[in-house]
């Protein structure tokens, strides 16, 4: 009997939480967001304890970024195997172990030797990459030309707001709304133009209600701007309000990435 629920539970999890299907839940998607605020909660402390700023991050970081979400495209396109391992959330936990790991090594050896730690994870982060890389299928640029098109002619609008906009002048924000314009630009496009769907559950529910992924311009600045000004206006600590940033750079751009990566080599 015991057997027969654990069986069960496994199956429960496997069907509601291992993404081997497309498509994501009410339910799934509260219980990974409330995942990722403790496990945020905990960065926070681990960046206290070694006296790190996680706005330094944003470029180093970025390889890792890159290895998760091309990994995901890999096997959007069959060229990776559909497992456990790379699907969500088993690649985006790997890739944050391994992150936070890289983290913590490059500290402990720029303590040692004075080599910046951020030029280590940058480092590693792109050497993880390479397997990546030259596993990618041959690119359709008018699909990548129409993604990056699209995002620039936005980003152009806030990069001549920054200057006159006290919000965007800290580039951490605005490098942050261009994350999300990206993820933006790329479900825009593929949604439009290459039939594909969108897959998050909120969005998903306002592409069918207006009928176009271009409601995701819309929705975009409004919540990140929104977020920025609340962290920036009520956040005292540096590193709580950074480390936020920090996640709101990766919700943005890693999925964008995915998404452009999986256009471009499945179109």
């Amino acid at each position: 009997m015991i057997f027969n629920l654990f069986q069960e539970i496994l199956e429960y999890i496997q069907q509601n939480f291992i993404y081997l299907h497309p498509g994501y839940t009410v339910l799934n998607t509260t219980v990974f967001g409330t995942i990722l605020g403790i496990s945020i909660l905990f960065i926070i402390k681990m960046f206290k304890y070694i006296k790190k700023d996680p706005a330094d991050l944003i470029l180093p970081i970025f390889p890792f970024i890159f290895f998760g979400s091309s990994a995901r495209a890999l096997v959007d396109n069959n060229i990776y195997p559909i497992n456990y391992i790379l699907v969500t959330p088993g690649i985006y936990l790997i890739t944050g172990f391994m992150a936070i790991f890289t983290v913590l090594f490059s500290v402990y050896i720029e303590r040692k030797t004075n080599i910046n730690y951020r030029y280590i994870i940058f480092t590693l982060g792109t050497i993880i990459c390479i397997p990546n890389i030259l596993y990618m299928a041959p690119i359709n640029y008018i699909a990548s030309l129409q993604v990056i098109g699209v995002w620039t002619l936005l980003s152009l609008i806030f990069l001549f707001l920054k200057d006159k906009w006290a919000l965007l002048k800290n580039r951490f924000n605005l490098y942050i709304l261009m994350a999300h314009l990206f993820d933006a630009s790329s479900t825009y496009i593929a949604v439009d133009f290459y039939g594909y769907t969108e897959q998050h559950v909120i969005p998903s529910l306002l592409t069918g209600l207006v009928g176009s992924a271009i409601i995701m311009f819309p929705l975009k600045i409004a919540v990140i701007l929104g977020s920025l000004y609340i962290i920036d206006s009520y956040i005292a600590d540096k590193k709580i309000a950074n480390m936020l940033k920090l996640a709101m750079f990766i919700l943005g751009i890693a999925p964008g990435l995915r998404n452009f990566l999986s256009l471009i080599m499945g179109v």
